[in-house]
């Protein structure tokens, strides 16, 4: 006799086995979406943050040819470089490819598009000294302007110059900020240095023309900024400094001041050509992307070009010389009127 309040037999079947199947299931999408997710974003944050490719091939603004294609004077030309490690080449891949050689002349492999493109073609009788030391600041530059560059009574001079950019990341945090290398100081602790720097430039132009009696075209750059404007020192390995950028635009702000009150002296904007070529170069949603060379410009210590940086810079040199080679034709014509007389 059965009992009707018995079990149902164990061999009916069951619907906790579809749902736990179906539970697993959606478990494992998660869990395979949520490992999807976090490769993406951390594939994304390395691309997009910590990544520095450096490219290949050439860097930075065209040189128009046609302007190297005459002689723009056989009299005597003296170019002087004086300055901190980016004048001296630090960070290039040899000698011959600092930008200060490659204003000079073309290296054995250079680019097809700027062969023949340099101050020898078209200055003929021309000779050349680089001054600049490796990590030197703009104290030790007005020394060296007043007591070890030599007069130039018979050549028409070039001055390519770079200061100032290690007074502002010098000594990185490491040390009390003082003038000269103040990295991390307030602004208000950097302003009178900042005024300091202003009149030493003044000084610096001044004596550096007077080092030219027949006269000269004095290039001075501007300080690019590696942090591609964010000012985030933190990309770029270096402490936290908040008025860095601030400190960085004064700065700035002075070179251009004191080349404005010289007719002969240029800024040559290494700040402009180097935005969106550093810490932040694969950020495509900012302003300062470069969409045809998303590339880093900067050498391995942070502070100075690498390669590729090297000859954007030589490339910006060589447009602001060549704005100015009516000053060559010049000396030309001054000869040959003063024969005529």
């Amino acid at each position: 006799m059965t009992n009707p309040s018995a079990s149902p037999s164990n061999s009916e079947p069951s619907n906790s086995e579809p749902v736990k199947r179906s539970q697993t299931r959606k478990r494992l999408i998660l869990l395979v979406s949520v490992l999807i997710l976090t490769i993406i974003s951390v594939l994304g944050y390395i691309e997009f943050f910590l990544s520095r490719p450096v490219g290949e091939g050439p860097a930075g603004p065209t040189v128009d040819r046609s302007a190297f294609a005459s002689v723009w004077t056989r009299e005597p030309i003296q170019v002087i470089g004086i300055g901190d490690s980016i004048t001296a080449g630090l960070g290039a891949k040899t000698a011959s490819h600092s930008y200060f050689n490659r204003l000079i002349k073309n290296p054995d492999d250079e680019f097809a598009e700027l062969q023949g493109v340099c101050l020898e073609a078209v200055l003929p009788n021309l000779t050349y000294e680089n001054f600049a030391i490796s990590g030197s600041e703009s104290c030790l530059h007005a020394d060296l302007i007043n007591e070890s560059i030599p007069r130039y009574e018979d050549a028409y001079g070039i001055v390519l110059f770079t200061t100032g950019g290690n007074d502002l990341i010098h000594s990185y945090g490491r040390s009390k900020p003082r003038e000269c290398a103040m990295y991390s100081a307030t602004l208000s602790e950097a302003t009178p240095w900042i005024e300091s720097f202003r009149e030493r430039l003044d000084t610096m132009l001044f004596e550096l023309s007077d080092k030219f009696p027949l006269g000269c075209q004095i290039f001075i750059a501007d300080i690019y900024d590696p942090t591609d404007g964010v000012g985030d020192a933190l990309s770029i390995f270096l402490p936290d400094w908040p008025d860095g950028l601030a400190i960085h635009e004064k700065y700035n702000k002075a070179i251009r001041d004191a080349a404005a009150s010289h007719d002969h002296v240029h800024v040559v904007s290494l700040y402009e050509t180097f935005l969106g070529h550093g810490s932040h170069c694969r950020q495509f949603w900012r302003s300062t992307y470069r969409a045809n060379d998303p590339h880093y410009w900067f050498f391995t210590n942070i502070e100075d070009p690498n390669d590729r940086g090297y000859d954007a810079i030589r490339r910006v040199f060589l447009n602001a010389i060549v704005e100015q080679r009516s000053a060559f034709s010049s000396l030309e014509r001054r000869v040959v009127e003063n024969h005529g007389d």
